[in-house]
């Protein structure tokens, strides 16, 4: 059965700058002729190589439909058919055996199935062909290998175990990085061959459809970069031949110009793969023409897959010491969000592991209206204008990038070359974000990294491989170490974990607003139930309180010369417990009544006040030898009454509870004067701190929460003149219903300051 043979082609375009990266390389349409190629379905040729019938010496106007024997003899066939059978094929190209066709070859012979097609190689056995098996040749090698202490020395190893097992002048380790350039990272070469140890080649030296093809078969060959094309030949309407496993397959004119402008005469690659990923090339280069047998490049495969294997493992380590570091500070931060009352506190608190969790130089937090910064991060200006940037980016839920001045005019490239931002409201300008900043480098490439475009004579532009290869150095600015896929999804695990937090605490705080509203009114009403209960309560007492204390000092007056020492001292003691039960009501009263009346606020100017106070208190000043000084105090909006209560009692305090004579300070802090005192967050910056200071005894720290309670002494009933210990809850509950604030600092044994401020805001001169 005969055809007219039909050629196949792939591009009927040249190819050129507009369609290099589309270039169907795995459907050439030819092969390279140091063999030929036949293509059979259902045993019958479908597709051979125009150059076939002279490397075979068959028929080639009978060839097409013809059965195997009819190109390759009858002996031949029958062994070919028996290895087929034998053999597991499907995109999986084998050597099945070495013959002579016809007086012709010998020739190695190498097939493979691909769908419904047996394809068959024929292949010149070259001069120095080595006959032993592949792993007898790469035995030692792998060995050595294995041995590797690290990544250095492995590739090391394997340049050097290659260039032994193939004879090629130069054979380098080239490693991609995640933009698709490519650096050499180990090399073994002959001394006539130029050095490109260190130097990094650009991503479109190698296109992305070439990339796929080395996944796909993990070695290629091409024996000679001034070969002829053999073309395809086919039957009628058949598809051109898929090549992307053949041994033959034809490449780019690009690519073999490419590398005729490097000086190669031949060259071999060999994948090196991270799971379905290619991590990088064994690249291979001669001086001369140079073909290899199957038993070779099956020995080169086997180290490339003992190498991926091993790369692929040191990778997996690196990266899992690298992911627990990271999981630990993500785990640290997610228990702190779950446990901690306040958002902002759990993520820039101390210990907080924010700049841990993806292995930052800088983070900021932009949360209801605050910014909080940590680490190394753009000034409080650049991070606002970030926050606003954000807002109008589309994809802003979880952005990160590496050089953030591409894409934000405003970026500060030595804090934060490098974005990892996650939007928690866009509304609010809520965000996280983290920085890094830029990685200087100076990149040595191989050659300009540019390719330039020729202009044919018609006009048109050509796409030329680079023509020279000499090192060509490059700065590069403005871009930091890459976020790792595990950062950005631990950022978006943050993001979704901060979202429901807010979410339910959201949630809560409704509920607990419609508690509070339904509350409120019976609060208010229970507050003042609770008031009017102790000053009904306190005044109903003091009558049949005072009969008692009055009938004993009767009993006392009128009969102790009747009574025993034990009867006297008895009613004694019921005579001074009835009057100590008399001032605790007394104290009682005045509590109730401070948060029961209502208060009368006027301006007043405090120096006045303490006039007063002062002028009150002098008998008893002038009795212990008092020393009272005193700052300027301001005029504030208060209720005199009650202020003088809380003057009076701070003095009188620091009367009692010092030994000898005392010594008193009474002033004030104008608002935005505050030196080394460190007000509780509650006082705002406009108030004014009114303080009375003593040298007397002093508070231990513990107590200072106790000296407010009601009826709480530090000491016994008796010492320092005795009291109820109700005058400082009095002195707070007045300040409260000011507005105001009051709080102690105190060194034990050398004496205490009382602070407090009264309707912040309304100072005067």
């Amino acid at each position: 059965m005969t055809h007219e043979p039909a050629r196949v082609t792939s591009l009927d375009a040249p190819v050129d700058l507009t369609n290099c990266d589309r270039e169907p390389i795995h459907i050439p349409g030819a092969v390279q002729p140091h063999g030929a190629l036949v293509a059979l379905r259902g045993g019958h040729v479908v597709q051979f190589s125009e150059n076939l019938p002279q490397l075979l010496g068959a028929d080639a106007s009978a060839l097409l439909g013809a059965a195997l024997e009819h190109v390759v003899g009858a002996d031949v066939a029958g062994q070919l058919s028996s290895a087929l059978g034998a053999r597991e094929l499907d995109r999986n190209p084998l050597f099945l055996l070495s013959a002579s066709v016809r007086g012709q070859g010998p020739f190695d012979v190498t097939a493979h199935r691909l769908d419904d097609l047996t394809i068959l190689e024929f292949e010149t056995v070259p001069a120095q062909a080595v006959h032993a098996d592949a792993y007898t040749l790469v035995r030692s090698a792998l060995t050595r290998m294995n041995a590797a202490p690290n990544l250095e020395q492995f590739v090391d190893i394997a340049a050097h175990e290659v260039q032994a097992l193939t004879g090629f002048d130069r054979v380098m380790i080239y490693q991609f990085a995640d933009d698709g350039t490519g650096t050499v990272i180990a090399e073994r070469s002959a001394p006539s061959m130029t050095p490109y140890l260190g130097l990094r080649y650009p991503a479109s030296d190698i296109p992305k459809q070439a990339r796929a093809l080395y996944v796909l078969n993990m070695l290629r060959l091409i024996g000679d970069v001034n070969y002829e094309p053999a073309r395809m030949l086919a039957q009628p309407g058949e598809a051109p031949l898929d090549m992307s496993y053949c041994v033959l397959r034809s490449v780019s004119p690009i690519h073999l110009e490419y590398l005729r402008n490097m000086g190669v005469g031949a060259s071999m690659s060999i994948s090196l793969l991270r799971g379905a990923e290619l991590w990088g090339l064994i690249a291979c280069h001669h001086n001369s023409p140079r073909t290899l047998s199957p038993n070779v490049r099956a020995a080169c495969e086997l180290i490339g897959q003992v190498a991926s294997v091993q790369l692929s493992a040191w990778q997996e380590r690196n990266d899992q010491t690298y992911q627990l570091h990271l999981k630990d500070a993500q785990t640290q931060l997610m228990e702190r969000l779950s446990n901690a009352p306040d958002l902002m506190e759990a993520l820039v608190g101390q210990n907080s592991q924010l700049l841990e969790f993806v292995d930052a130089t800088g983070a900021a937090v932009c949360l209801d209206g605050e910014v909080i910064r940590m680490g190394r991060t753009p000034s409080a200006a650049q991070v606002h204008g970030l926050r606003d940037w954000l807002g109008t980016q589309s994809n802003a839920e979880v952005l990160h990038t590496r050089a953030l001045g591409e894409l934000y005019a405003g970026a500060d490239p030595a804090t934060a070359s490098g974005l990892l931002a996650v939007q928690l409201s866009k509304l609010r300008g809520d965000y996280v974000m983290w920085f890094r900043p830029e990685e200087v480098q100076t990149v040595t490439w191989g050659g300009d990294p540019n390719k330039p475009a020729e202009i044919a004579s018609d006009g048109s532009e050509r796409l030329s491989p680079r023509r020279s290869f000499e090192a060509w150095q490059q700065t590069v600015r403005g871009r930091s170490h890459a976020w790792l896929p595990e950062e950005v999804a631990a950022a978006r695990t943050l993001r979704r974990a901060l979202l429901s937090l807010v979410l339910r605490r959201a949630e809560e705080l409704r509920e607990l607003n419609d508690d509070l509203t339904r509350s409120n009114a019976d609060l208010a009403r229970s507050n003042a139930d609770l008031d009017a209960f102790a000053y009904i309560a306190s005044h109903d007492l003091k009558e049949p309180l005072r009969g008692l204390h009055n009938y004993s000092v009767f009993l006392l007056e009128s009969y102790a010369q009747q009574l025993d020492e034990d009867g006297v001292a008895k009613l004694t003691t019921l005579v001074r417990l009835t009057q100590r039960m008399d001032d605790l009501i007394d104290s009682l009263l005045l509590y109730s009544r401070v948060g029961r009346v209502d208060l009368s606020f006027r301006a007043t100017d405090l120096n006045d006040l303490l006039d007063d106070v002062l002028d009150v208190l002098s008998a008893r000043l002038e009795q212990v030898g008092a020393q009272v000084t005193r700052g300027p105090l301001p005029t504030l909006d208060v209720d005199r009454v009650r202020v003088g209560e809380v003057l009076n009692n701070l003095v009188s305090n620091a009367v009692k509870y010092t030994e000898g004579a005392p010594r008193i300070e009474v002033g004030a802090l104008p608002p935005g004067e505050r030196g080394d005192l460190t007000p509780p967050p509650e006082v705002p910056d406009d108030a004014w701190i009114l303080y009375v200071r003593d040298h007397g005894i002093g508070i231990r720290e513990k107590h200072f929460e106790n000296i407010f309670r009601i009826f709480k002494r530090l000491h016994a009933r008796d010492q320092f003149g005795g009291g109820t210990g109700a005058g400082l809850t009095i002195v707070k509950k007045i300040i409260e219903r000011h507005g105001g604030q009051i709080w102690v600092t105190s060194t034990y044994g050398q004496g205490s300051t009382f602070y407090f401020t009264l309707q912040p805001g309304e100072a005067g001169a």
